[in-house]
């Protein structure tokens, strides 16, 4: 019999090798739909406890559970975000058929700048130094919203194979993650209070936010209070940073129409209570579930954006924090291993 070519460690570096070539391959190849696979995670995260639930305390077949919660996040997730997304397109479509109201918002804000402040030219000058970096991010949310559809197929798709074989997906996990099952435990429960304070903790805070400034520009008399909500909520998701860009052109835009007590009054409601709403709301989630820290959400949206278009909101935080939490985990691990060494160092 001859001699194989190639030893036993010989074969497994081949192996190996044609595991990373395939793998890097399918990586490339599923580039498109990355965000379906991260919004898989997601959403088992989310709804893993109901599914336990209804498949060992009301013995429900496993299918049905899926199935259950599927039709679930699409009424609670998916179509809110439909409407929204179709509201969106109506206004643009809208602001698009109307230019001359962009250019008369635009003037009005010019002359009072220019009045006020001596910077006549204040809004052109910040539109100028802003316009390659938000035609570059507008690409990138539409063509994001243009995969949406078969991003969520995917992530169904997927998703119900999870929750049916949900025990053989989580035991696979633990087999895998080269950590030991004390560490395991704390990483899946960081990542689940991530997750939440995220998702669950974030929405109520945008919701929120969103509501009184809708309430707000009804108040002082701001048009299309409902739409502008709408879109403070999703600018909610960058902390305080967000909202102001809604309530703070809009005083302005009071003020250089003589509204003088309405702007006045918008600038106090946003200051002091939109942007409080953010502060308040936040430290009792972080309080109860867990801490995002707002820096992190802030590059996490930077990060997102051009990636996942406008679920980069949600995603972009999401990848940073999971980021940093295998960072601290690893840094645990390696102490444990530092130590242990040097107590089998001792003990020789």
């Amino acid at each position: 019999m001859n001699n194989p070519v190639f030893s036993q460690k010989e074969r497994n570096v081949i192996i190996l090798l044609i595991v990373l070539a395939l793998g890097g391959i399918l990586l490339y190849a599923t580039r498109g739909i990355f965000g379906a696979f991260l919004g898989t995670f997601i959403m088992y995260t989310l709804f893993r406890t109901l599914n336990i639930f209804f498949i060992e305390k009301w013995r429900w077949p496993k299918p049905l559970s899926a199935v259950v919660i599927i039709i679930l996040s699409i009424f609670i997730i998916v179509l809110p975000f439909v409407g929204i997304g179709s509201m969106l397109v109506r206004k643009a479509i809208e602001l698009q058929q109307n230019p001359a109201w962009i250019k008369q918002v635009i003037d009005a804000i010019n002359q009072f700048a220019g009045d006020k402040l001596g910077k006549p030219d204040l809004l052109q000058e910040q539109l100028e130094s802003s316009a390659a970096y938000f035609g570059t991010l507008l690409t990138a949310v539409l063509g994001g919203a243009a995969n949406i559809f078969l991003e969520i197929t995917v992530m169904y798709f997927i998703l119900y194979f999870l929750f049916v074989n949900y025990r053989g997906f989580e035991n696979g996990i633990l087999y895998y993650l080269p950590f030991d099952e004390e560490q395991a435990v704390v990483f899946g429960s960081e990542l689940k209070n991530i997750t939440y304070s995220n998702i669950v903790g974030q929405t109520i805070i945008a919701i929120a936010q969103g509501g009184c400034l809708s309430i707000g520009f009804w108040i002082f008399g701001v048009n299309d209070a409902l739409f502008w909500g709408v879109i403070c909520a999703i600018l909610s998701f960058i902390p305080l940073l967000g909202p102001p860009l809604i309530f703070v052109p809009a005083a302005l835009i009071l003020l250089s129409q003589g509204q003088t007590w309405q702007g006045i009054g918008l600038l106090i409601w946003g200051f002091g209570l939109v942007i409080n709403i953010d502060n308040v709301l936040r430290f009792m989630i972080n309080k109860k579930i867990g801490n995002i820290h707002p820096l992190i959400t802030v590059i996490g949206v930077i990060i997102g954006l051009p990636l996942f278009g406008l679920i980069g909101l949600v995603y972009g935080p999401l990848l940073l924090a999971y980021f940093l939490i295998a960072v601290k985990i690893y840094k645990t691990n390696k102490r444990l291993s530092l130590k242990r060494d040097q107590l089998e160092e001792k003990k020789e």
